[in-house]
């Protein structure tokens, strides 16, 4: 069988030390022991959840969370020029499905579209980890030539006993 190709919003990688969300925290560090750390799918990220990861301003969190991509290995998606991310985020802001001020969560979308990345791993349930949000994704990825959307979800919904 084929491993699924995850892609990480960088909620998932911030809920590893989330001591506010213990439940979350708990199921996230689940998902690393039992997925990641076993190699059992490809887990992927881009520099945009490393430009996010950047922008915390408290250095010791900011180090700690750079050390999780490193300690698990964590595969880049490439941000090639050539792709039309920007424009394929820019459609999900013009569409209202997501906000103008979220133009990191439109661009992890179609970073995970153009890569035909299976899944798209999220905590957040507004912009992202959201049933509706998907199926408005897919609208406009069809809209656009795209024929796979990524299953956008958290990573309860991926255990698999």
């Amino acid at each position: 069988m084929n491993k699924l190709k995850i892609y990480f919003d960088t909620s998932v990688i911030n809920f590893l030390f989330a001591d506010d969300a213990p439940e979350k925290r708990d199921i996230t560090i689940e998902y690393f022991e039992s997925y990641v750390k076993k190699n059992l799918n490809e887990h992927y990220i881009s520099k945009i959840v490393v430009d996010e990861i950047q922008r915390t301003t408290n250095e010791n969190q900011r180090n700690q969370l750079l050390n999780v991509i490193k300690r698990f290995n964590l595969l880049f998606l490439p941000l090639d020029p050539e792709e039309p991310i920007n424009e394929l985020a820019t459609k999900y802001i013009k569409k209202g499905i997501i906000p103008e001020k979220k133009l990191d969560d439109a661009l992890h979308v179609a970073i995970s579209t153009i890569h035909n990345i299976d899944i798209l791993l999220s905590w957040n349930y507004k912009h992202l980890a959201n049933v509706n949000k998907e199926r408005q994704i897919l609208i406009t990825n069809l809209e656009n030539g795209y024929l796979k959307t990524p299953r956008l979800t958290n990573p309860m919904e991926v255990f698999n006993d």
